[in-house]
C-alpha cells in the first residue's frame, strides 16, 4: 500500500529529489476559480456570499442570515454533551497556559544622554479566523486559532465556518467558539469567506489578518488576498514523518500514520526506520488497519498516493532526510528521543518517544496544531501569539543625543547619494 525504499546503500538526495517532484501541490484549475470568487465577493459583497453558499455548499441561508446570533452561540453549550464540554474547557485551559509563555513585551534601551530606542509590541485590532467544515467538524481548530489571539489581546475576533445541510453551524463548533472567546461567527466557508474577511462586506467586517487552515481553494484565496490583510501561512495537506528504531511498537506506528492519512487523500504519511522487520510489520498491518476506519477510502488513497516506508542505515541518516523534508509533524519513536530531538533542525512540531502520539498535539497538550506544511518548516513556525501582534520601532532622541550622532548619520546618507536625507539631519545642525 505504501512505497518501500532502501537507502542503506545509497544517498538520500535521490529520494529527496523524487519526493520533491511528487510532493502534491497542484493548483491546476484552482486559481481561476478562486480569482472569480474573490472578484465577485469584492464587487457584490453579501449577495455573492449567499449565492456561493447556495451553489457550493448546497444550502440557502438567506432566511437565517450570515451571522450567527449571540443567543445561538450562548445556548450552544447546553446542546453539547456535558462531558465533551468539560474536555473542550480542559483543552482550552492547556492551550491558554501554553500560549501565555509566548507573550512578548515591549522593550526600550536608554542612553545616558536621555535618548531611548526600542520596540513597541501591539496586538492586531481585528482578526479573522477560518475554521474548515466539509467532511469533518473541527472544534479543535477553533481553540487553536482563537485562544492565541485572545492571549495576544486582539480586540475583535471574527470567525467564518461553512454551514451544515440545514444552514446552521454545529453546536460543537459554536460551543468551542464560546469557550475560546470568538466575538462574532459567520456561516460562510471556502474562498468566499476569505474574500469577505479580506475586503469586508455589509455584514462581514474587514479584518487586519486571517488565520486558520482550509482546503486548496481556501489556501489559494489566502495567498491572493495578502496585502489587503495579513495571513498566517499557506497550509497544504497534512503530513507526518515517523522516525523509528527497533524500540518502536509497530501498532503505534501504524495508528499514527493512519491518523494523518484519514485527513485527506493528499496527506502524506512517511516512516523512516533503521529496522527492516519493523517496516515489514508496519506495511503488513497498514492494509488491514486502514480498512477498519470510517474514512477508509480517504486513508487508502492517501497511503497509496503519498505513503512511504524508508529503510536507512542509522538514525543520523534518518534525521538528515527528515531535515530535508521538513515535515509538519515529526514523531521520534526511538530510544533517547529527547537527545535525538536536539539534532532536528526543521519540523513544525516534534513528538518525542512512544507515548507522544501526534493527536495529543492536535487536541490536548496545549501546543498549536496549525503548523507549516510542504517543507515550509525550514523557515516557518507554528501558529502562536506572535502571529497576532505587530511591532513598531520607537526612536526618541534628546537634543544632546541627536547632536552626538548627527554628523555621522548625515555622512552615511551622502554616501548613498540621498541628499534630502542628509539635509533632514543637517537642517537641525
Amino acid at each position: 500500500m505504501v512505497k518501500y525504499y532502501d537507502l542503506t546503500k545509497s544517498g538520500i538526495q535521490d529520494f529527496y529529489n523524487l519526493y520533491e517532484e511528487n510532493r502534491v501541490n497542484s493548483k491546476k484549475g484552482v486559481e481561476q476559480v478562486v480569482d472569480d470568487i474573490l472578484q465577485n465577493v469584492k464587487l457584490y459583497g453579501d449577495t455573492a456570499l449567499f449565492d456561493y453558499t447556495k451553489k457550493l455548499d448546497k444550502v440557502d441561508i438567506s432566511e437565517l442570515g450570515l451571522e450567527v446570533s449571540r443567543q445561538e452561540i450562548d445556548e450552544s453549550i447546553g446542546r453539547v454533551d456535558s462531558k465533551l464540554i468539560t474536555i473542550l474547557q480542559n483543552a482550552a485551559s492547556n492551550i491558554m497556559k501554553f500560549h501565555e509563555k509566548e507573550v512578548e513585551n515591549s522593550w526600550f534601551t536608554t542612553r545616558a544622554d536621555g535618548s531611548f530606542f526600542g520596540i513597541k509590541v501591539s496586538p492586531i485590532e481585528r482578526v479573522g479566523v477560518y475554521v474548515p467544515g466539509g467532511s469533518a467538524i473541527l472544534p479543535s481548530s477553533v481553540l487553536m486559532n482563537v485562544i492565541p489571539a485572545k492571549v495576544a489581546g486582539v480586540s475583535e475576533i471574527v470567525m467564518c465556518t461553512p454551514p451544515g445541510a440545514d444552514g446552521k453551524i454545529s453546536p460543537l463548533i459554536l460551543a468551542a467558539a464560546k469557550i475560546a472567546g470568538a466575538d462574532r461567527v459567520f456561516r460562510v466557508g471556502g474562498a468566499q469567506a476569505i474574500g469577505a474577511m479580506a475586503y469586508g462586506t455589509k455584514f462581514v467586517p474587514k479584518v487586519d489578518k486571517i488565520t486558520g487552515p482550509g482546503n486548496i481553494y481556501v489556501a489559494t484565496a489566502k495567498s491572493k488576498i495578502f496585502g489587503y490583510c495579513g495571513i498566517d501561512m499557506i497550509a497544504g495537506p497534512s503530513e507526518i514523518l515517523i522516525i523509528a528504531d527497533s524500540s518502536a511498537n509497530a501498532k503505534y506506528v501504524v495508528a499514527d500514520m493512519l491518523s494523518q492519512a484519514e485527513h485527506d487523500p493528499m496527506a502524506a504519511s512517511i516512516l523512516i526506520s533503521t529496522d527492516k522487520s519493523l517496516i515489514d510489520d508496519v506495511i503488513l498491518q497498514l492494509e488491514f488497519a486502514a480498512n477498519l476506519l470510517s474514512r477508509k477510502d480517504i486513508a487508502r488513497k492517501s497511503l497509496i498516493n503519498n505513503g512511504a516506508a524508508i529503510l536507512v542505515k542509522d538514525i543520523a541518516q534518518a534525521i538528515e532526510l527528515s531535515n530535508l523534508i521538513a515535515p509538519e509533524h515529526l514523531e521520534l519513536c526511538v530510544e533517547q528521543a529527547v537527545n535525538v530531538m536536539a539534532t532536528v533542525k526543521n519540523a513544525g512540531a516534534i513528538f518525542c518517544g512512544n507515548w507522544s502520539p501526534e493527536p495529543m498535539g492536535d487536541y490536548y497538550c496545549g501546543s498549536n496544531h496549525v503548523l507549516p506544511t510542504g517543507g515550509t518548516a525550514r523557515f516557518s513556525s507554528p501558529l502562536g501569539v506572535w502571529d497576532f501582534v505587530k511591532k513598531s520601532s520607537v526612536i526618541f532622541y534628546s537634543k544632546e543625543g541627536f547632536l552626538k550622532d548627527a554628523n555621522e548619520a548625515a555622512l552615511f546618507a551622502m554616501a548613498e547619494g540621498l541628499d534630502a536625507h542628509a539635509c533632514s539631519i543637517n537642517e537641525r545642525l
